[in-house]
């Protein structure tokens, strides 16, 4: 029996916090798609994606400074990601303690991305 071949980024807890926090807002996306407001379920889909997603590209860079590039776009869906819950919560579709719940996770883990990024860069 083959290994399983194993990513890079599968080690990283940013990425795994972010699949963590990921979960949460897919449910998030797919309540909105129970109310038919397809377009927001999508773009919330896109940016939790944006952030893992990025963190895995990043993480087959060939060089740290790519991979901080990476990091940085990720870091930026965390706070589209925060926005979205922000707008979502005024409009009565989280409640406000989900979104203060989720606000602690990803600002967490926009530190995250953050410190791994300064440890990549000030080698």
């Amino acid at each position: 029996m083959k290994n399983r071949v194993k990513f890079r980024f599968e080690d990283f807890d940013i990425w795994k916090q972010a699949v963590s926090i990921s979960d949460e807002l897919f449910s998030i996306a797919s309540d909105l798609e129970t109310i038919k407001k397809y377009r927001f379920s999508e773009q919330l889909n896109a940016a939790t994606l944006s952030i893992t997603n990025n963190i895995a590209e990043g993480s087959g860079s060939s060089s740290d400074k790519d991979f901080a590039n990476f990091l940085n776009i990720a870091r930026r869906s965390v706070f589209e990601c925060a926005n979205m819950v922000a707008i979502f919560e005024r409009k009565g579709i989280v409640e406000s303690n989900k979104k203060m719940e989720l606000f602690d996770k990803l600002d967490h883990l926009s530190s995250m991305i953050t410190n791994f990024r300064k440890r990549l860069t000030n080698k």
